[in-house]
């Protein structure tokens, strides 16, 4: 998501870092990256011109460029301007007594029936009782689709086969919403391939006749401007409370994400991080913000945690951490439970500074990973994955041999397992976010040491290593981890 925008922009904020003093014409050559960048992720130009405008009246400045950190205050006010041209932002849905009706449209290719149905599962595990209206009646399979959603998301569904008239469906199911006691009607509307006064004559006869509280917009956010134009051709026919932007995990860009508010003024509610049913988040404009600048965005992964992972379980990890224990077998838990949040990209991306750790390994290669130190755990007797320690070197042939790795790969996994238990366990009474950290302390650990080992620090020991030391320190580590890289491929490819 945003991935090149997260580039760039990290190009443009880096070539202000590291100087002794920010004067204001290389300041000037720092925004004018900043511009770019955002040009390039196919932001609307007035909106870059406006929010350029802003950022340069606040950096060009005594309180900027005397500041400690000019550079750091520069990132400050470039993410609270983003936070502005996004926002703000009221998630709540504002569900009124009685049968309150949502009205979904959009261009056809957008996901609107798949959304309806994300949609109609969060109203559920709010405690709502929603029921999906298949009004749809110009592409044909799009009934049968919501009829398949409601049945796997265990949502009512109201579809009249064979209808003519969207109004008339919409207004019977309003209706048999009023009997069987639904108190969430969401409308699955007709769309088309380009915006026509056609559709639109339609969208304002159902809105017309059945009055729905709240009218949503569903766009392709990979459709980068076309997708703000189309908010801003809807919003000028009907009224919109909203706009969902789908497919957003596959925008590298984000020009809509950041054009369609300040283009058309009507707020993104919800985003579409994925094509699972249960990829639909609350869209919050400062926890983007973050994300676009590589600060990643904790809350929301604590909330998919919290949503997504055995709580049962997880409490249990928790009861043995506070006592002090930390096995293999709770690490595989844990990299299960991983999983379930979601490819290890995605995730790692929402932690604070995992954003360079993402961008050196791919999804593939992640998830590989991961199986692979599944397969060592698993080839392990309980006892051994009990006390990793006392697995001596006979027994590390076993377990490679069982998991079809090599004996050295076996020590290495019980050596990184003896830091990362320290770890877990010093963070042990802090819960899901003390569980974030660690994880994050690990990464740090991780990249200051590509070779692959977390060994453990050694308190008080170690001298303190100049500016040029440390650039040299950076320079090994990284040819050593190219090196490694190569070792890697040429391993896969016999």
């Amino acid at each position: 998501m945003f991935e090149s925008l997260q580039e760039n922009l990290s190009s443009a904020l880096k070539t202000l870092r590291g100087r002794g003093t920010l004067t204001e014409a290389n300041m000037r050559d720092g925004l004018r990256l900043v511009q770019q960048a955002l040009l390039e992720a196919d932001v609307s130009f007035p909106v870059v011109k406006q929010f350029m405008g802003r950022v340069t009246e606040q950096a060009i400045g005594e309180t900027v460029l005397k500041s400690l950190n000019p550079s750091q205050q520069l990132v400050g006010i470039v993410h609270r301007e983003l936070i502005e041209l996004m926002g703000p932002v009221d998630n709540s849905l504002h569900i009124k007594p009685g049968v309150h009706v949502l009205m979904m449209c959009g261009l056809q290719g957008s996901g609107k029936t798949t959304t309806c149905g994300k949609l109609g599962r969060i109203l559920k595990e709010n405690g709502r009782k929603p029921m999906l209206v298949a009004a749809d009646l110009q592409r044909p399979a799009a009934i049968e689709q919501l009829k398949v959603l409601g049945s796997q998301l265990g949502l009512a569904v109201y579809a009249e086969p064979g209808a003519k008239d969207p109004v008339t469906v919409c207004q019977n199911a309003v209706k048999q919403a009023r009997q069987d006691g639904i108190d969430v009607v969401v409308l699955d509307t007709a769309g088309r391939l380009h915006i026509d006064q056609e559709l639109m004559d339609q969208l304002t006869r159902i809105e017309r006749r059945v009055e729905p509280q709240q009218v949503y917009l569903v766009v392709d956010a990979m459709t980068g401007q076309d997708a703000v134009n189309s908010a801003k051709a809807f919003n000028e026919a009907i009224e919109l409370d909203g706009v969902i932007l789908t497919k957003l995990d596959g925008d590298a860009r984000g020009g809509a994400a950041l054009s369609v508010k300040a283009v058309t003024g009507v707020p993104i509610k919800f985003i579409g991080t994925g094509e699972h049913l249960d990829a639909l988040e609350e869209f919050h404009p400062d926890r983007m913000a973050g994300r676009i600048l590589g600060m990643g965005d904790i809350l929301s992964l604590v909330e998919q945690a919290q949503r997504k992972l055995d709580q049962n379980q997880m409490a249990e990890q928790e009861a043995r951490l506070r006592q002090g224990e930390f096995t293999l077998e709770d690490f595989r838990q844990m990299m299960n439970q991983t999983k379930r949040l979601g490819p290890l990209n995605k995730v790692l991306g929402l932690i604070p500074g995992m954003g360079n750790l993402t961008s050196m390994i791919g999804d593939a290669d992640a998830e590989g990973e991961m199986s692979r130190l599944g397969g060592m755990i698993d080839s392990m007797t309980p006892a051994e994955r009990r006390s990793p320690s006392k697995i001596d070197q006979s027994r590390r042939r076993r377990i490679a041999a069982g998991a079809g790795v090599e004996a050295h790969e076996v020590n290495k996994l019980v050596k990184e397992f003896d830091a990362m238990a320290d770890v877990m366990k010093r963070v042990s009474g802090m819960g899901m976010r003390g569980r974030m950290q660690a994880v994050q302390e690990l990464s740090q650990k991780a990249m200051a040491n590509p070779g692959g080992t977390l060994r453990k620090q050694k308190q008080g020991t170690g001298k303190r290593l100049t500016a040029s030391e440390r650039a040299a320190l950076k320079k090994q580590r990284e040819k050593e981890l190219r090196r490694r890289k190569r070792e890697d491929k040429k391993g896969r490819g016999k």
